[in-house]
C-alpha cells in the first residue's frame, strides 16, 4: 500500500484515538483504515498501536514514528504548497525571442513594466529577425512578423505591425511634401533591409481601395532600423518604418509624416509558443499580457 497514505492514516489514528474516527475523518471505512496500519506495521516489523476492544494506545516505538511521521507529512505538505504557489503565481525565467526593431522600442518597454508587476519572473529577451528553431534556441515565447509557416505553433494574432513613410521638417523644407507615392521616386529615401538586384525594395501603399507600389531609391540603406531613424531626423531623407515607434517623434515634431492620406504597408504579428511546450502560469500570463497590450485596437 501507499507508504504516504499509511503514514496519513497512523498519524491520524494516534491524534483521534480510535479506527472509526479515523474512517470518518478520512472517508474510508474501518476496515481499511485497519489494513493502512496492518501494513505499517508489516513493513516495519515493528507493533505501532496496542489494540484492545475497549481502547488504543501507541507503542514505544509508534510514539517515535508518530512524531516522525508528523514532520514528513508536514514537509509533503510543504512541498506541494511550493507547486501550487508556482502554478498559481508566475515565478522563473521566461525566455522570448522577437525581431530586432519591434523588440528593442516597443517590447522592451512592456517587459520593464511586467517585471514590475511580477516580481517573481525574469525574462531573457533575445533580439533577430532571423527565423529561428524554437526547439533548439530554448525559446519558450516568440513574436512573429509576416505570415505563418511553421504548424508547430500555436499564434495568437496581435495587432498588424504597420509602417509610415516620415521626414524631418528641414528635409521638407527643402525638398517640399510628397502628394503622391509616385512622387517619392523624385526623394531621397532611407531603405530598410536586405536588398539585391533581384529582390528589389517595395513599398507599397493603399488608398480608397487602389494600391500603389514604389521602388524607393536612395543613398542610404541599411538592416539596422536606428540608422534610418538617426538619418530621417537629421534631415536626410523620407523613412518608412514602425507607426509605433514613428509616432512619439511626429508627436514631438521632429518628424512629420508623409502621404497621410495613404495607408502604408501592414503585417500581419503573432506571439507564438511551442505546441508541444506545456502552457506553465508564466508563460500564460506573459502570453496573455502580450495580446492585451499589443491587441488589434
Amino acid at each position: 500500500m501507499d507508504k504516504l497514505a499509511g503514514m496519513k492514516v497512523f498519524v491520524k489514528a494516534a491524534e483521534l484515538g480510535s479506527f472509526a474516527a479515523v474512517a470518518d475523518a478520512l472517508e474510508m471505512s474501518p476496515q481499511m483504515v485497519a489494513k493502512h496500519i496492518a501494513a505499517l506495521e508489516t513493513r516495519l516489523g515493528a507493533a505501532l498501536i496496542n489494540r484492545t476492544t475497549r481502547r488504543q494506545h501507541l507503542t514505544e516505538i509508534g510514539r517515535r514514528y508518530y512524531e516522525r511521521c508528523r514532520v514528513v507529512l508536514t514537509e509533503v505538505e510543504e512541498a506541494d504548497a511550493v507547486v501550487l504557489n508556482m502554478q498559481a503565481t508566475p515565478s522563473g525565467i521566461i525566455r522570448v525571442n522577437a525581431p530586432v526593431t519591434f523588440g528593442s522600442y516597443t517590447l522592451s518597454p512592456f517587459i520593464s513594466r511586467y517585471l514590475a508587476a511580477w516580481p517573481q519572473v525574469q525574462v531573457e529577451l533575445t533580439l533577430s529577425d532571423r527565423i529561428i528553431n524554437a526547439t533548439e534556441e530554448e525559446a519558450e515565447v516568440l513574436i512573429r512578423i509576416g505570415e505563418l509557416t511553421d504548424s508547430s505553433m500555436v499564434a495568437w494574432p496581435l495587432a498588424p505591425y504597420r509602417l509610415i513613410a516620415c521626414a524631418a521638417p528641414s528635409y521638407i523644407a527643402r525638398h517640399g511634401m510628397p502628394q503622391t507615392p509616385a512622387e517619392l521616386q523624385h526623394h531621397a529615401c532611407l531603405v530598410y533591409g536586405y536588398w539585391s538586384a533581384t529582390m528589389p525594395c517595395r513599398w507599397i501603399f493603399h488608398k480608397a481601395g487602389k494600391i500603389e507600389e514604389v521602388r524607393p531609391e536612395g543613398r542610404l540603406r541599411s538592416n539596422d532600423w536606428k540608422a534610418l531613424m538617426h538619418a530621417a531626423l537629421e534631415g536626410y531623407g523620407v523613412t518608412l518604418g514602425p507607426e509605433d515607434v514613428l509616432k512619439e517623434e511626429i508627436d514631438k515634431g521632429r518628424l512629420v509624416r508623409v502621404l497621410p492620406d495613404y495607408s502604408g504597408p501592414s503585417r500581419p504579428m503573432h506571439i507564438l509558443v511551442p505546441s508541444a511546450r506545456k502552457q506553465t502560469t508564466k508563460i500564460r500570463c506573459f502570453v496573455d499580457a502580450v495580446r492585451t497590450e499589443f491587441a488589434n485596437k
